[in-house]
């Protein structure tokens, strides 16, 4: 009985092994991409992801492999799952730095960081991040599309991180805590000079002054 339950173990190992190679061979690189690519297109990411991943796994040295590695990032970008597209575009421009889609993979890596921003009153991580890869993106491609195109993300996420350090500024102003508002106010003065707060800044940096020197008359 064991040798026939043995057997029949071997066998079905070796069925499934056949059914696996089958399939490998059944589909060839060009195949595989050509079905990301067409299922990227129908917006069926997840589908698309896993017929890259597919052609990742084996045929490792296919010269499909690159446009797989860039279209699995740009596939988890649409999915909104950024973490995991951040990943793919560093992981692509470290491996492949001179390729001539890097301007594109940067631009895409904060955008990624670029479509969490919240509201002026919560954490202000993303826009940091994005600025910070958009200003890199321009410095290391300037006249580049995707440079030019990182402008106006650029202008937003300055514009958002002098509204947060206003909020943080009027927040001590309201605490009563003049002495820090003032330091925050005369930062954003000093900062973001040009971006829509310099007159009240300049309106709450006079308050300030005039509180604090009233607390120090008492």
């Amino acid at each position: 009985m064991k040798r026939i339950i043995a057997l029949l173990l071997v066998l079905l190992l070796v069925i499934s092994g056949c059914a696996w190679f089958e399939t490998k061979e059944e589909r060839t690189a060009q195949e595989l991409v050509s079905d990301g690519i067409d299922q990227f297109n129908d917006g069926d990411y997840k589908k698309a992801i896993e017929s890259f991943e597919n052609l990742k796994d084996w045929y490792p040295f296919s010269k499909f492999v690159i446009l797989a590695e860039l279209k699995t990032a740009d596939s988890y970008y649409h999915l909104k799952n950024y973490e995991e597209a951040v990943a793919g575009y560093e992981e692509f421009e470290n491996l492949h730095p001179r390729n001539e889609a890097i301007p594109y993979v940067i631009y895409q890596t904060g955008l990624c960081y670029f479509e969490q921003i919240d509201t002026i009153d919560r954490d202000h991580t993303p826009a940091n991040k994005a600025l910070e890869i958009f200003m890199r993106l321009q410095k290391q491609f300037p006249g580049d599309l995707y440079a030019n195109r990182a402008e106006e993300h650029i202008k937003k996420c300055i514009k958002i991180l002098a509204g947060h350090e206003f909020y943080v500024a009027f927040f001590y102003f309201k605490q009563k805590h003049y002495k820090a508002a003032l330091s925050r106010f005369k930062w954003v003065l000093t900062n973001y000079p040009d971006v829509g707060v310099h007159e009240k800044a300049l309106q709450y940096i006079a308050l300030c002054e005039d509180l604090l020197k009233k607390q120090e008359g008492k």
